[in-house]
Parts: structure tokens; sequence; C-alpha cells
């Protein structure tokens, strides 16, 4: 059974999620990426699989994006890791607390992860690590508060957006600091995110780690990798908390 509300941020915004109960003494809190919301196929795909193997997963549109209250242009990582952590204070506090983050919702995920235990189980899907890179790759030619992300007018490119990216660099130290269980998934075909920012991801975290790459898979997967992902997904799972 899916079930819809909203959980206040810090700021007070409603953030819109979707809830999944399951028989498992876990919740599984799944991230979107750049430009997404908490309706993204993947982020389905992935929860409705989790849902079927007992995990309870709440799928969330970080503020600014999707049916959650704020404005896209101030969406950044360091606002999306503050909605995280408003997210993960609302969970029982007896319950053991998996991320999922797609993308940029992965960095979000892992400077989350690096400094507080709320999170004992981390899984990056794509994730990225050089975040002035991404800027200056993909945006590099965009006037930041003039014009858009990808020549899409619903999502325009904030100087806020920008200067957040770029403060960040990359987050190698975030993943050199994560000593919670982390399992990293990564298409060997993504031009969006190369796939070399989740090996040096994995090169650089200290903490029980595997790295997962999927021949041919882009950045947001597909049919086909979908099966896998949840395979692997629930099977870390099962790895870091049990079937209990």
């Amino acid at each position: 059974m899916i079930a819809s509300s909203q959980i206040r941020n810090s700021e007070d915004e409603g953030l819109d999620v979707a809830f999944y109960g399951g028989d498992l003494q876990s919740v599984v809190v799944l991230g979107h990426g750049l430009t997404g919301n908490k309706d993204r196929p993947l982020l389905i795909a992935v929860a409705e699989g989790l849902a079927s193997r007992g995990w309870s997963c709440i799928r969330v549109s970080f503020s600014g994006n999707g049916d959650s209250e704020g404005r896209f242009e101030e969406a950044t990582i360091t606002k999306g890791v503050a909605d995280l952590r408003s997210i993960l204070r609302t969970i029982p506090q007896e319950k053991r607390i998996a991320y999922v983050g797609h993308s940029m919702g992965g960095a979000i995920g892992v400077m989350t992860a690096s400094t507080g235990l709320n999170i004992q189980c981390l899984v990056s899907l794509a994730g990225m690590t050089y975040t002035a890179d991404f800027v200056d790759r993909e945006f590099g030619n965009v006037v930041p508060d003039c014009g858009v992300m990808w020549e899409d007018p619903d999502f325009p490119l904030s100087s806020i957006f920008v200067e957040d990216l770029k403060g960040i660099g990359n987050t190698l130290e975030s993943a050199a600091n994560v000593i919670q269980p982390w399992l990293l998934i990564h298409g060997t075909d993504d031009d969006v995110v190369p796939i070399h920012e989740t090996r040096d991801a994995y090169a650089a975290a200290n903490c029980r780690k595997e790295l997962l790459e999927i021949p041919g898979a882009g950045h947001t997967f597909d049919q086909e990798s979908y099966p896998m992902i949840i395979e692997a997904i629930d099977a870390w799972l099962e790895k870091c908390f049990g079937r209990i």
C-alpha cells in the first residue's frame, strides 16, 4: 500500500513523499537527482521492488522539486542535505535506516552519511562526485540567473546552485569519512556523470563497500537494469540489516 503525505523541512517547506509499508524493521529512503522528483521511473521501480521484498520505503521530492514546496532555484546539494536530515528525524529511532540516492541525490547521501549515523546503510546510484566539474561540463555556456538547464525552461540555472556545487568541489573527503556499509552502482555508458566518478569515490572510501558496474546502462538506467539494481540493493540491505 502506498500513502502520500508531507514532511516539513527546517524552513517549514512541505516535502512531498510516498511511503510503502513493509514487514521488516528497516526504512529505505530514496532521493532523486537534478531536475528529478520522487516519481522518476528509477525511484518508483526500486521502491516497488524493495517493498515487494518486505522493505519499507519512502520516496521523496527534495524542496523545490516535484510537488514539494520551495523554489527550484534554491534546490542545491547543501539544501538537499538539510531536507534529508529533516526526513530522517521523522523516522522512529527503533527503525534502521538505509538511504538510496541517484546522481545529485547520491552526493546528498554521501555528505549526510559522512557527518552522522542516522543513516546506517548507504547506496549510491550513478552518484555525483565532482560537483564543480559537473557544473562546468553541463552548464559552462549558460549564464546563471539568465539561462536554463539543458534548454528546459522549467529548470532555471541559478547562481545559488552554481555557487553551491562549485563551493563543494567534490565529495571525496565525505566519501573517505563514510563509515556505514556502502554499495555503489553505476552504468558503464553514463554520459551525464561519468563512471570514473563512482570508481574514484569507491577508491576514497574506507568503509565496508561494494562496487557494481552495469554494462551498457546510462545515467538513469533502464527497464533491463532495474531488476539487477533491485536485486543488488536487496542483497546489500540483507547484509547490513538481516531480514528481521
